[in-house]
Formats: C-alpha cells, sequence, structure tokens
C-alpha cells in the first residue's frame, strides 16, 4: 500500500491550498480515508476524515475551513485548505484505514506527508 501526499507549499495567511492523497496498492474505494497534521514539538492530530460513501467529519479547529473530498475513480483523496492561519503550519499527513477513527495510531496507512507553511 502507498498514498503520495502533495499539494503543501508556503502561504501568507488568509490564503488556500490543495492537498492531494494519490492511493496505490488498496481497493480505494472501500477505505475511509483521513488527514491529520504535526506541527514541531507537537503531537500528530485529526484534522479530518471522508468514509468510503463520502461522509466526513472536521476537527473543531477546521470547520469551516477546510473541506475534505476523494475521486474513487482516480484513487485519490483531497484537503482544501481555506483562511489559513500560522497555527496551521504544519506536515499534513493523508491516511487511509477500514476503521472509522480519529487516533492516529489506529491507522495502519499513511502518506509521506506534505509541509504547509502559512507566514504571517
Amino acid at each position: 500500500v502507498q498514498l503520495q501526499a502533495s499539494g503543501g507549499g508556503l502561504v501568507q495567511a488568509g490564503g488556500s491550498l490543495r492537498l492531494s492523497c494519490a492511493a496505490n496498492g488498496l481497493t480505494f474505494r472501500n477505505y475511509h480515508m483521513a488527514w491529520f497534521r504535526q506541527a514541531p514539538g507537537k503531537q500528530r492530530e485529526f484534522v479530518s476524515r471522508i468514509s468510503w460513501s463520502g461522509g466526513s467529519t472536521y476537527a473543531d479547529s477546521m470547520k469551516g475551513r477546510c473541506t475534505i473530498s476523494r475521486d474513487n475513480a482516480k484513487n485519490t483523496g483531497f484537503l482544501e485548505l481555506n483562511s489559513l492561519k500560522p497555527e496551521d503550519t504544519a506536515v499534513y499527513y493523508c491516511a487511509a484505514d477500514r476503521a472509522w477513527s480519529t487516533t492516529p495510531k489506529e491507522w495502519p496507512y499513511w502518506g509521506q506527508g506534505t509541509q504547509v507553511t502559512v507566514s504571517s
């Protein structure tokens, strides 16, 4: 199983980014997908998740500022980040699993992460 995250970068506060997660080696449409993030010196935290059927939830800190989506035909998930703040600076990771959890350790498959840096 391989997950490839991309789309990060440097953006000014208030800006937007669209992250992508390309999946190989699993039947993507049968898996839930999630995004987590980890800032320097902090634990990895839940950002958003989307079920195999398209249902989604968001961390309170990201509600109204991000949108998760997926294209099962292309084995790809997305996370659109808007109204970014400096405190959103982190490495963003995508993950896949059959269980519906917000706990990082319960997700077995991970991408390598993509850096998002928000300048003030």
